[in-house]
């Protein structure tokens, strides 16, 4: 055992039982950094201090961080288990491996305690009573599926309270009209029918496709027998529709043939756990999801099925693994208690499901080559692009680079903007958008000096900040060539500020100049560091623009409104809140001029004679 340990450590672990139960480790703020279970408390938490475990990177380091941790006995090692699953989920501890960004993989929602429930799609699973099908891959295969449902069944999809829309006699909306809804809000179809198309829905989504099938195909026989053939082709396109949705769908009731397939890749520090989910003995959906940095692969895999089929709408019967882990005979138990029968999880050795775990990883191993390449070239673009300007210019990394560019037409209206890079990406909650106050007339060079000298000024008044105008740039460009450069420089040197690396980038042959050179530099014409700065460039000037052409508009509008009689200062302010624009104004008829507060008849009727002129 090692004896660098603190007093507080030490006494814990002096009084450890040998019971089972679930630890969680804290850092010296008190926060939660990992969360664990064991069989026997004792000899599991004694082991994270050996010289045994210290061996391991991940667990060296976050031993290094524990400062105290606390334990919580229980009467089983399962109730561990669910104990530990809770815990990690209310902390999200930095050291246990979790499912990154699990919010991010949509569910479809029906509640099925109301009188006409709707389709939701919804991030979280919550125990509500409601049916939840999924987790999906992606939102868009969701759309495509409800497209079909809401053609197929005429579900409601709006957020009406039904009661009350019943109450006032309400019309039904467009998608009645379209044959997307059946219009419970009109009274146009009673509870227990509504309810029969509701069970239709639930029995399609949980992969009940046989019934709903036999069903149509009957009625499209029966259709075509009688020679109602337009009602015929009406319950064929609905045929399709199921046919499409089912292949489409994964969850639903397991049957014999249904499995889990999961495999775990790991590469570069990036873990990632490729899904194959069969139902009816097809394999109807892939799925993939990355989880924080694990050890191991069967590490990966424990800590993953645990987190899955916490929120899963259904367990099925088998459950292939890629990695045999420690405790897979209890996370068995756990899901048999959970489903209410036997569930097997097995690493397949031959056959079928050894073909289905090997193509698994051969996915994840693809997604996780495919990410790192996206990452590696995301980083040459931000990090890496930043870095070589740096070195260009001879400077530290530039970590924050702010460029300054100014907007005016005819002298009129003047502004500049301020648009912030940190890390090579735009940081756009650190814009800022400056009135020019000081200069008369189209004078971009004493603009540019005061709105630096505002700039700077704010970030001394700041102080140590860490956002806003309390961060200073590490790097400042300002749009446009020697002239612009020269004025930003005397306004650094009059504020005893020339330390902080300044350029000028000439629109022309997109030149960089440096003060007090007089030969420009010329970036590599493809090189990811020319992009950069002519992308921070290109968003300062869109950003005035912008900011220029709303002030511009705003004036125009103003103008025009001082022509109309009984329009003061107080009543344009509400005018331009209300309506935004002149346009819209324009547009408005009496009746929507005079639900502006403020606005009566007699002024309405002003406004809008006024522009009808």
């Amino acid at each position: 055992m090692e004896r660098l340990l603190n007093e507080k450590i030490e006494k814990r672990l002096a009084s450890l039982p040998k019971t089972p139960g679930v630890y969680l480790m804290h850092d010296k703020n008190g926060e939660v950094i990992y969360v664990g279970k064991a069989r026997n408390l004792t000899n599991r938490v004694r082991q994270y201090f050996s010289r045994l475990n210290s061996k391991q990177a991940k667990v060296a380091a976050m031993v290094s961080q524990i400062d105290d941790f606390e334990y919580i006995m229980t009467d089983t090692e399962i109730e561990a288990l669910i104990l530990e699953a809770n815990l990690i989920k209310q902390y999200k501890p930095y050291y246990n491996v979790l499912m990154r960004d699990d919010k991010q993989y949509p569910y479809i929602k029906i509640n099925t305690n109301e009188d006409y429930p709707r389709i939701e799609i919804v991030r979280k699973v919550v125990p509500d009573g409601a049916k939840y099908f999924g987790p999906y891959q992606a939102a868009h295969i969701i759309r495509e599926m409800l497209d079909s449902v809401y053609r197929l069944f005429q579900m409601r999809s709006c957020k009406k309270n039904i009661e009350k829309a019943q109450q006032r006699y309400e019309r039904p909306c467009m998608n009645y009209q379209m044959g997307r809804c059946s219009a419970p809000c009109a009274g146009k179809i009673s509870k227990e029918a509504y309810a029969e198309i509701v069970r239709d829905v639930v029995d399609l989504l949980s992969g009940k496709h046989e019934k709903l099938e036999k069903k149509l195909r009957e009625e499209m026989f029966k259709a075509s027998d009688e020679r109602n053939y337009e009602l015929a082709a009406i319950f064929r396109d609905k045929l399709k529709a199921v046919e499409r949705i089912s292949e489409r769908q994964k969850a639903g009731q397991p049957n014999l043939n249904d499995k889990d397939v999961f495999a775990a890749a790991i590469f570069e520090k990036r873990t990632m756990i490729q899904a194959f989910f069969v139902r009816s003995g097809k394999l109807s959906l892939a799925s993939k999801f990355e989880l924080t940095e694990a050890e191991s692969e069967a590490e990966a895999l424990s800590e993953f099925i645990k987190q899955f089929y916490e929120t899963a709408e259904s367990i099925p019967k088998t459950i292939h693994i890629s990695h045999e882990f420690e405790d897979m005979e209890l996370v068995a138990q756990f899901l048999s208690e959970k489903k209410g029968s036997k569930v097997v999880i097995s690493e397949p050795k031959r056959g079928d499901n050894k073909k289905l775990i090997d193509m698994a990883k051969k996915n994840a191993e693809d997604e996780l080559k495919h990410l790192e390449t996206n990452r590696q070239k995301e980083y040459a673009r931000t990090i890496g692009a930043a870095k070589k300007l740096g070195e260009v210019l001879g400077i530290p990394y530039p970590k924050r680079m702010e460029c300054f560019d100014i907007s005016n037409t005819q002298g009129t209206n003047s502004v500049a903007s301020m648009v912030v890079f940190t890390d090579g990406k735009p940081d756009k909650k650190e814009y800022r958008r400056f009135r020019i106050k000081t200069v008369e007339g189209p004078n971009d060079f004493a603009s540019m000096a005061e709105v630096l000298k505002r700039r700077l000024t704010e970030g001394y008044m700041a102080g140590d900040s860490d956002h806003g105008f309390g961060v200073m740039p590490d790097l400042i460009i300002v749009d446009g060539g020697k002239g612009q450069l020269s004025t930003a420089v005397e306004v650094l040197e009059s504020m005893g500020l020339e330390n902080i690396p300044i350029v000028g980038l000439a629109e022309r042959n997109e030149e960089l100049f440096k003060p007090y050179m007089s030969e420009s530099l010329v970036l590599p014409r493809a090189s990811d560091e020319l992009r950069l700065v002519t992308y921070i460039r290109d968003e300062a000037h869109r950003f005035a623009i912008t900011y220029h052409r709303s002030l511009r508009e705003k004036r125009v509008l103003e103008s025009e409104l001082d022509r109309i009689s009984g329009i003061g200062d107080k009543r344009k302010k509400i005018l331009i809140e209300h309506f935004g624009d002149i346009e819209g104004i324009k547009n408005a008829d009496i009746d929507s001029l005079c639900a502006v507060k403020g606005i009566d008849i007699r002024t309405a009727r002003n406004i809008y004679q006024h522009f009808r002129k």
